[in-house]
């Protein structure tokens, strides 16, 4: 199993910035990738962005790019997202998702539980 640990969440000013962490303990040698998605309020869960463990590629929702960056520390078995720009439309609960490898065809998720990001305008 993978155990993740959010933090980093909080109130800010439109315009200001944050920065999301995701510490991963247990079977961290099975992750291939992680990811931030988000939920706003009334809303589904979302993809924000995903970070590929190994080679660190990484891909971002349309309406965070530019002012998101995700990374990683590969040693502390950390992903981060830092926000800049924040807008009110970003406020949301952001969860960090780890997905495994099982076997050469399956995987399989972890979330964390989530840290509330509150942007006012």
């Amino acid at each position: 199993q993978v155990q993740l640990v959010e933090s980093g969440g909080g109130l800010v000013q439109a315009g200001g910035s944050l920065r999301l962490s995701c510490a991963a303990s247990g079977r961290t040698a099975s992750i291939y990738a992680m990811g931030w998605f988000r939920r706003a309020p009334g809303k589904e869960r979302e993809f924000v962005s995903t970070i590929n463990w190994s080679g660190g590629s990484t891909a971002y929702a349309d309406s965070v790019k530019g002012r998101f960056t995700i990374s990683r520390d590969n040693a502390k078995k950390t992903v981060y997202l830092q926000m800049n720009r924040l807008k009110p439309e970003d406020t949301a609960v952001y969860y960090c998702k780890a997905t495994t490898r099982i076997t050469i065809s399956t995987t399989y998720d972890y979330w964390g539980q989530g840290t509330q990001v509150t942007v006012s305008s």
